[in-house]
């Protein structure tokens, strides 16, 4: 089994945004914003190789897609999505992969920065088309519920129409506990409804995918959420639980959206404030 990081489609989002109730003289220490007061944010995924599944090996799995290329480009420049290609093929293909290759794609949840890289890139006059003709497409039942009847505060933040693509590709599971069919014991889920009601955090290989629970290096803080999160108080028990359960099994963790760091792992100092130790600015075939 191999662990890579790969980038997606990159964006730039407000900082204001992406800090919640911090004040800027105290977020832009950690994150330097551009003249529109943007910041840089990556669309990393995980991606497992050779990885053994109910006893068969070799198994592909992919962890979310990154904001992809989807948007046409006048939505492309509204959401700061920077690229114009698919970037995720690309890093795919730098590890030896097509997205033919890849057995499974686990969705923590449908949000367009992470389902988006689903689709494939915008064409003028061609419908939206899947990718990922083999895969098994996991996402968690409770978060599927939200997504077909979102709130009006997140209606945007969902693809219209990509729940029914999913559906009609024979190939969608949606996961209720700990495991997926499609994943056997090899991956375990746990829920968080903080950021948005149903949020699937993925554990392999003694890494957990942190989703937008934990966008990156800054948000390890418990204080610090995002203004895109539906429960800030919620979110913030949450995240103490999960870290507190990393911490002490020894887990490490996989930022997403963290423009300079895949993974770290989390430690607390003498005042029971957490942190990160071990920064990986990539990670390249590592072990699990």
């Amino acid at each position: 089994m191999e662990l890579y990081s790969l980038l997606g489609n990159s964006q730039k989002l407000d900082g204001g945004a992406m800090f919640g109730n911090a004040p800027k003289a105290m977020w832009s220490r950690w994150i330097a914003p551009d003249e529109q007061n943007r910041i840089p944010l990556a669309c990393r995924c995980l991606l497992v190789k050779g990885l053994a599944v109910n006893g068969v090996p070799g198994c592909n799995v992919l962890f979310e897609t990154g904001i992809g290329a989807f948007f046409e480009p006048a939505l492309r420049e509204r959401y700061g999505v920077v690229e114009d290609r698919h970037v995720l093929l690309d890093s795919l293909a730098a590890a030896g992969l097509a997205h033919e290759d890849i057995h499974a794609v686990v969705l923590s949840h449908l949000h367009f920065d992470h389902a988006g890289g689903l689709l494939a890139a915008w064409q003028e006059g061609q419908p939206p088309q899947l990718l990922f003709p083999n895969a098994t497409y996991v996402v968690g039942a409770a978060h599927w519920q939200r997504a077909s009847k979102p709130h009006p505060r997140d209606r945007a933040s969902f693809i219209p129409g990509l729940q029914q693509l999913l559906a009609d590709s024979g190939r969608l599971e949606l996961v209720e506990g700990e495991h997926a069919k499609a994943l056997g014991a090899a991956v375990r889920f746990s829920y968080s409804d903080g950021h948005t009601p149903g949020l699937m955090l993925g554990e392999v290989g003694g890494l957990v995918f942190c989703a937008d629970l934990i966008p990156g290096r800054a948000w390890v803080h418990l204080p610090i959420t995002m203004g895109y999160d539906r429960y800030p108080e919620k979110l913030i028990d949450e995240k103490r639980a999960f870290l507190d359960d990393k911490l002490t099994r020894g887990v490490r963790l996989f930022f997403t959206h963290d423009h300079a760091c895949a993974a770290a792992r989390v430690q607390r100092d003498e005042r029971g404030r957490y942190g990160c130790a071990d920064e990986l600015p990539e990670l390249h075939g590592s072990p699990g």
